[in-house]
């Protein structure tokens, strides 16, 4: 054969189908000559996609040849096996990249400090991970770190100046640490591998077929290496999807130029530097002839070739033929939501699979989507083979990792601690019930503000509280005390603001061990994270000597995120979720390319915080837009399937979309993509129900003899403006809970302030110098929670020097406090009141002054006149009837003491009255204000505590502020829609 054996195979045709098919028919006249090939491909999951489809042509059976990948060489494996070497000369070991990543953070906590510019250990491991990357880039190609002194440009700013710096200081150590380990560069070790096989092979080729397939990295070592085979006498390099047809002016337009520069985003650029550096002219690159036509007719390559046209060309899709520019076979559905579209693709994934033996797979980058079609499908029992994986972050084993680390990192906070005793893995087996039996009485005893930090904040929070609370918390102190034996070890590992990362690792592990046992460990999952673990405890020797505590979670996710978990055998052998590796390999009957929006497809390109861009072009480095062209070839080739569909949804989770720049140039070059409406619609009624039928306002009509004969002076609004908030408070015994680590309410600030108002009436007498020390004792506790110390501190110390100082100048009036948060009752209309009273003063004249404190405004006048906002009239009312003990008296008047700034300005605190004299409206004697108020509770207790009138849903809602029972009542359903 008279030139390179170079070949390639178009988007239209199945790569991994027509590569199996193409060497059977190569070999078929050797017995053995399939096996005797190696064929090396860019990786090990392109490895397993051509070694399934070498199954699905095996007929009677075959012996497979051996598929090397070259991405992927460690030890003894990979292309360096693959022959008997001619020089025994040994290539070191490559670095395990966990010790690479410690000793370069090390470096980096070095490097920048002696720069004068110091950085945390967390961040230095963050920036070790992109450090490494940049030494691969500079081995990959050839590029000596000495030219970096060279190559700086004349425009760089000072912030890349100052990088670059503490750049050369780590990259003038690194060797000598690699030289110290006896170790190289995994880049640097492939280099002198892959050259070590092409001088080899120039000079003994191997017995068999040779095969390079599939490979589009650019580095000069493999374009060396795949020269060389393209050159043997049974040597073949099989490309994917390398355009023939594009016309020279594009083609020579690519680059690259003189400068080293080219389009970097075409999906053909890869490959024309690839075959350049193999000293190949695409004119020698031919069609591979075996394997079929594929499942898509010639014109579909044709088709994507021009719709990926150099920028500069797109103005010849005007007078391309119609056959050139119609995507026949492709239909495009965009959604609403990522949800709409995970669902519709679901949908056409099962509708797929109805006809035997059709395939079909989901072709995408987005990995929540790829989730979320996955879960759909399970609802029909498909479980989809996701080649990809799934992040060792999102498995149980590792959630359980993140949640001791998050936890301990955060003090044993409560929220971050229930969601760690609640782990399903945690007390997995038969005493799990119980465990969780426990859990859930904690859960209910941590509700409300934050305790103090550490497992005794929390043990001392259980035994305090009031009556109620104490019962409550009571019940959950022997899960505690179990949980907090077991935790001890992690608390005391994660003590102070920084530790060493061994010790905080092998914490973790032992507290994953002592709370799951086995299970922590079992499944592939739970043997990905004690691989992890263990090969984390050997390289952080070699790390920075201390972490910060706060950071640490953080850096073990990214961890986590790194290591893929993938199931031990595939799921249903027709549906796959494919990543883009896998998309220009496999083709599948009905392939569904999802997630083409800018930002996911192509993705958002990571920034370098080592080497400018300036920087990175002048050394001769990819750009950081050569992913671009890489995810366009990958599209290219996921657009060859039989049937096609690309999605996209309009918005994501926090704001609209824009369509990925892939997806407007279909769209432009068609004139429009043919549609799949019938999908949005199926995607729509999956979940629809058939008829609508919304809840109607509620309004339960209990018996009379059922109805609660006792009503607190708190409760009479709620039952007029909401009666069923009160059918659910009173009769049902329904309360909303505080949410875990809440933060503090208004319910509980108030709690507070009536309790150092108590105190300091019945211990201090009302000393105007002993409310500020209760105040800030009160504060002490409370000190924790960041809003109480940085908003409500000063405004409560203001407010409270103001209530001391109107006290003392009341009682200087003759007015005498007379007793503080008693409760009181009194029988009238049948049924009990009751009431807590904050405050009841006596008069000079000898009458009582009821006083209700607030920590924010008082109600309106109007809510009062309009017959809301009685409590202060009840209040009067049961004094009036001798109700509370040590207070007897007529009520004269009725004051709101409010902490908050006055209606008019001036100062924090302020005396208001809801009766008297009032500019505008109606105006309330003081004197009949306990009678108004009786009459009001009167029409009340007739109406629902004595009669049988319904407690109807938001009767008066613009006086039910309160949604605690919104829920309850499916208030969304019918409010709002005419319900009656």
């Amino acid at each position: 054969m008279a030139g390179p054996a170079v070949f390639t195979i178009p988007p239209h045709r199945g790569f991994a189908d027509a590569l199996a098919a193409g060497l059977i028919a190569r070999t078929a006249a050797e017995p053995l000559g399939l096996a005797r090939a190696i064929v090396i491909l860019p990786s090990n999951r392109a490895a397993l996609t051509v070694s399934e489809a070498f199954v699905r042509l095996a007929g009677d059976g075959l012996l497979l040849p051996r598929l090397v990948p070259i991405g992927g060489i460690e030890g003894e494996e990979g292309v360096a096996a693959a022959f008997d070497p001619a020089d025994a000369d040994p290539v070191p070991p490559a670095i395990d990249p966990l010790h690479r990543r410690m000793i370069l953070a090390r470096l980096i906590c070095e490097g920048r400090a002696q720069a004068g510019d110091p950085v945390e250990t967390g961040e230095a491991l963050r920036l070790a991970a992109d450090l490494a990357r940049v030494i691969d880039q500079l081995a990959a190609e050839d590029v000596a770190p000495a030219r970096l002194a060279e190559a700086v440009p004349a425009e760089l700013s000072r912030h890349w100046e100052r990088s670059l710096a503490v750049l050369r200081l780590i990259l003038d150590r690194w060797p000598q640490e690699l030289v110290a380990a006896g170790r190289l560069d995994p880049a640097e070790r492939r280099n002198r591998l892959l050259r070590r096989t092409a001088r080899a092979w120039r000079r003994v080729p191997p017995p068999g077929l040779v095969v390079a397939a599939g490979i589009t990295a650019t580095s000069p070592a493999i374009a060396e290496l795949m020269g060389v085979i393209a050159r043997l006498e049974r040597g073949l390099v099989v490309l994917p999807g390398l355009d023939r047809a594009m016309r020279e002016p594009e083609w020579a337009a690519l680059g690259p130029d003189e400068a080293g520069r080219g389009i970097e985003t075409h999906p053909q650029y890869a490959l024309k530097l690839l075959i350049d550096r193999m000293s190949v002219a695409r004119g020698e690159v031919r069609p591979w002839r075996h394997g079929g036509g594929g499942r898509a007719p010639a014109a579909r390559s044709r088709a994507i070739g021009n719709a990926l046209a150099p920028a500069a060309f797109t103005a010849r899709w005007q007078v391309l033929k119609p056959a050139d520019r119609r995507l026949t076979g492709v239909r495009a559905a965009d959604f609403a939501t990522p949800a709409d579209e995970a669902q519709a693709i679901a949908i056409h994934l099962r509708e797929a699979i109805e006809a035997p033996g059709r395939t079909a797979a989901l072709v995408t980058p987005d990995r929540g989507l790829a989730a979320r079609v996955s879960a759909h499908l399970r609802r029909w029992g498909i479980v989809a083979d996701d080649t990809a994986g799934r992040p060792l972050a999102a498995t149980p084993p590792g959630t359980l990792l993140l949640s001791l680390a998050e936890a301990a990192a955060e003090g044993f906070a409560p929220v971050a601690t229930v969601a760690l005793l609640k782990h399903p893995l945690v007390r997995a087996g038969a005493g799990r019930l119980d465990w969780l039996d426990g859990v859930r009485r904690l859960d209910r005893a941590l509700r409300g503000p934050r305790p103090a930090p550490g497992l005794a904040g929390i043990a001392a929070h259980l035994d305090g509280g009031d009556e109620r609370e104490a019962i409550v918390r009571r019940r959950a102190k022997p899960l505690w005390e179990e949980a907090a034996a077991l935790l001890l070890p992690l608390e005391t590992a994660f003590a102070g603001p920084e530790a060493p990362l061994p010790a905080l690792l092998a914490a973790i592990r032992e507290g994953a061990e002592a709370l799951a046992g086995d299970a922590a460990w079992a499944a592939p999952a739970g043997r990905a994270a004690a691989d992890l673990l263990a090969a984390l405890e050997a390289a952080a020797p070699l790390g920075p000597g201390t972490i910060r505590i706060a950071a640490f979670p953080a850096i073990l996710r990214q961890w986590l995120d790194e290591v893929a978990v993938r199931p031990p055998q595939g799921g249903h052998p027709r549906v796959a979720i494919r990543g883009l590796i896998e998309a220009r390999l496999a083709q599948a009957d009905v392939t569904v390319i999802g997630g083409l929006n800018e930002g996911v497809w192509p993705t958002a390109a990571a920034p370098d915080p080592w080497l400018a861009p300036a920087l990175r072009s002048a050394l001769g480095l990819p750009g950081m837009e050569r992913r671009i062209g890489v995810q366009a070839h990958d599209l290219a080739g996921a657009l060859g399937g039989g049937q096609v569909l690309v999605t996209r949804s309009r918005r994501d989770a926090r704001a609209p979309t824009v369509a990925s720049r892939f997806w407007l140039r279909m769209e432009a070059m068609t004139g429009g993509l043919t549609r799949a409406p019938r999908l949005a619609r199926l995607a729509q009624a999956i979940d629809a129900p058939a008829r609508f039928r919304p809840a109607d306002r509620p309004a339960p009509r209990p018996p009379v003899e059922d109805r609660p004969d006792r009503i607190a002076v708190t409760r009479l609004d709620r039952l007029k403006a909401d009666p069923f908030a009160f059918y659910a408070s009173q009769m049902l015994r329904l309360s909303r809970w505080d949410a875990i680590d809440a933060d503090p309410s208004a319910a509980w600030r108030g709690s507070a302030i009536h309790a150092v108002f108590e105190a300091w009436m019945r211990e201090d007498d009302c000393r105007p110098d002993a409310l500020a020390p209760r105040a800030e004792a009160m504060l002490a506790e409370a000190a924790r929670h960041p809003v109480l110390r940085a908003l409500w501190t000063p405004r409560l110390m203001e407010a409270i020097a103001w209530a001391g100082e109107t006290v003392a100048a009341m009682r200087a009036e003759g007015r005498t406090p007379l007793v503080a948060e008693i409760d009181g009752a009194t029988d009238i209309f049948g049924i009990t009141l009751e009431g807590k009273v904050d405050r009841i003063d006596r008069l000079a004249n000898g009458g009582l002054a009821i006083v209700d404190y607030k920590t924010g405004q008082p109600p309106a006048a109007r809510a009062v006149a309009a017959g809301y906002a009685m409590q202060l009239g009840l209040l009067g009312l049961i004094a009036e009837r001798g109700g509370f003990q040590g207070a007897e008296g007529t009520p004269e008047r009725f004051e709101y003491w409010s902490l908050a700034s006055a209606p008019r300005g001036g100062g924090l605190g302020h005396v208001s009255t809801p009766v008297g004299p009032r500019r505008g409206g109606e105006e309330i004697d003081p004197a009949d204000f306990t009678t108004r108020a009786a009459r009001i509770l009167e029409a009340a207790v007739l109406d629902y505590l004595k009669g049988d009138k319904p407690f109807e849903a938001k009767l008066h809602p613009e006086h039910a502020p309160y949604d605690d029972y919104d829920q309850l009542m499916r208030l969304d359903e019918w409010y709002g829609r005419g319900a009656p």
